[in-house]
């Protein structure tokens, strides 16, 4: 089997917060990660489901692309993420 060709292999120092908030329809407990390697947007994981999503304000005002990315249950679970990612991203 032939080597793998590694299209990158960077070093970067992060910053990371680690949040939890509960709203009328769920609990979110969120790793907000920031880094320059996406090009201003972050990583957010959900660290109840381990998904993540590379996110920025456009994104996260995006409630479809929020519920399919998290694997929400309802549109409301999607505008609270939404609304909380919009002021903290």
């Amino acid at each position: 089997m032939a080597d793998p060709i590694v299209m990158y292999d960077e070093i970067e120092k992060t910053e990371t917060r680690y949040v939890g908030f509960v709203g009328e329809h769920a609990r979110f407990d969120l790793m907000l990660t920031t880094t320059a390697h996406f090009y201003g947007k972050k990583v957010v994981t959900c660290l109840q489901t381990n998904r993540t999503a590379i996110l920025n304000q456009k994104d996260a005002a995006n409630l479809m692309y929020l519920a399919e990315a998290f694997a929400l249950k309802s549109e409301e679970e999607a505008e609270e993420l939404s609304e909380f990612l919009l002021a903290n991203l």
